[in-house]
C-alpha cells in the first residue's frame, strides 16, 4: 500500500490535504535529492485531521521549484484516507502514528517498509509535524534524550516534552537510528503554526550537523509524560452544563489547562457516581488514586500535576486519550 517515488507529481503543491488521494492513491514517499546527504525525513498526514505539516511542506518546497534543496529530502505523507474527511483516522484504520512496531495490519506493513527504506538510506534527522485540537502552546516531542535530539527539539522552542508511552510512534521508531523529534504545532490552518513549522524545516535543511555537546538547563523548558488519561468507552462525558447528564463533567474551557502547572485540589470536573477516569503511568500500571480524587462529587487533582493535550474534541477523546499529565524533568537527574 505504499507509493515511492523520486520526484513530487506535476502540481502536488497545489493541493490542499483533502484532494491528496485523488492524485496519490495512498500513503507516499517521496525521495528528493538535495545538495547533502543524508536526508531529512519528514512525515505528515500521520493523523488527516492534523493539516499544518502538509502546508509547511508546501510552503518550504514553493522556495525550491527552480533551485536545489540544500539537503535531500524524504517526504512521507501518510493517512491520505483520513484526510480526505477531514478526520484523525478513519473507523476500522490503526492510528497511523502508533504503526511503527511489529504488527499484523497492512498499515503495520507499510511503517516498517518506509522504516527499511531509510535505514538503508541513512537519516540526517527526522520530523513528525502534528496539530493539537485544544489550546496548546507550540512543542517538540522527543523520546530520547542524547545531545543531537535535544538540540534538533530546541530549534523549535523551548518547550520539548519527553514520553516513552504509547509505544509504536514514529519518532520512537526513527530515534533509534537518528535524532528524532515531533512538532506539535497548535490548532490546524493557523498560519502561524505552518510557518513555524516551515521555518524550522528550512533550518534542518541547512544545518551541517547537529551539536553534540550537552543542552544547557537554562536552554530548554524540559517535562516528561508520566502518565496517560483515558475514559473508558463505557463512561459517557461532556463539557458544560449543556452535556445533560453524563457520568462525567469537564468545564468548556477544560483545554486551557494545557501546560499550568496545577496546584493539589485543583478540580478538574465532576462525576455523577464514582471515578471513571483511567489513568497509566508508562509501565502500564493504574495510576489513577496517585493523581487524582474523588470528592462530593467533584475530581481534583491530589499532587501538583500539568496536563498536555487536553482537548474539548469527544472524538479525539474516545480515539486516542483525554490529555497527558507532565512534570518537570531535570537534565541532571
Amino acid at each position: 500500500m505504499l507509493t515511492v517515488l523520486d520526484h513530487l507529481p506535476d502540481q502536488l503543491l497545489d493541493l490542499e490535504a483533502h484532494q491528496l488521494e485523488d492524485r496519490l492513491g495512498g500513503p507516499t514517499l517521496i525521495h528528493l535529492a538535495g545538495r547533502r546527504d543524508p536526508p531529512l525525513f519528514v512525515s505528515v498526514l500521520l493523523h488527516g485531521n492534523e493539516v499544518t505539516g502538509w502546508q509547511a511542506v508546501q510552503q518550504l518546497l514553493r522556495r525550491y521549484t527552480r533551485r536545489e534543496l540544500p539537503r535531500s529530502l524524504s517526504l512521507f505523507i501518510g493517512n491520505v484516507r483520513a484526510a480526505r474527511y477531514g478526520q484523525r483516522r478513519l473507523d476500522g484504520q490503526p492510528d497511523y502514528n502508533r504503526i511503527w512496531v511489529p504488527g499484523s495490519t497492512p498499515e503495520h506493513a507499510m511503517a516498517e517498509a518506509v522504516l527499511r527504506q531509510m535505514r538503508q538510506r541513512g537519516v540526517f534527522a527526522s520530523v513528525d509535524i502534528h496539530n493539537n485540537t485544544g489550546t496548546n502552546p507550540h512543542y517538540a516531542c522527543v523520546n530520547y534524550l542524547d545531545p543531537s535530539t535535544l538540540h534538533l527539539a530546541t530549534l523549535f522552542g523551548r518547550t520539548v516534552l519527553y514520553f516513552r508511552r504509547p509505544e509504536g510512534v514514529q519518532s520512537m521508531a526513527f530515534g533509534r537510528f537518528c535524532p528524532a523529534v515531533t512538532l506539535e504545532c497548535g490548532k490546524p490552518d493557523q498560519p502561524h503554526g505552518t510557518q513555524h513549522a516551515c521555518e524550522f524545516l528550512e533550518a534542518c535543511l541547512h544545518l551541517s550537523a547537529l551539536p553534540q555537546r550537552p543542552v544547557l538547563s537554562q536552554d530548554i523548558d524540559l517535562f516528561h509524560s508520566v502518565a496517560i488519561v483515558k475514559i473508558p468507552d463505557e463512561v459517557s462525558f461532556g463539557f458544560g452544563e449543556e452535556a445533560g447528564d453524563p457520568h462525567l463533567r469537564f468545564p468548556p474551557d477544560l483545554d486551557l489547562l494545557n501546560f499550568r502547572e496545577l496546584p493539589p485540589h485543583t478540580r478538574i470536573g465532576w462525576t455523577n457516581n464514582g471515578f471513571h477516569l483511567e489513568v497509566q503511568d508508562e509501565q502500564g500500571q493504574d495510576v489513577a488514586d496517585r493523581f487524582f480524587y474523588a470528592q462530593d462529587g467533584e475530581i481534583r487533582t491530589r499532587v501538583p500535576i500539568m496536563p498536555g493535550m487536553l482537548t474539548l474534541n469527544s472524538r479525539i477523546i474516545r480515539q486516542d486519550c483525554l490529555c497527558y499529565l507532565m512534570e518537570r524533568y531535570s537534565l541532571a537527574g
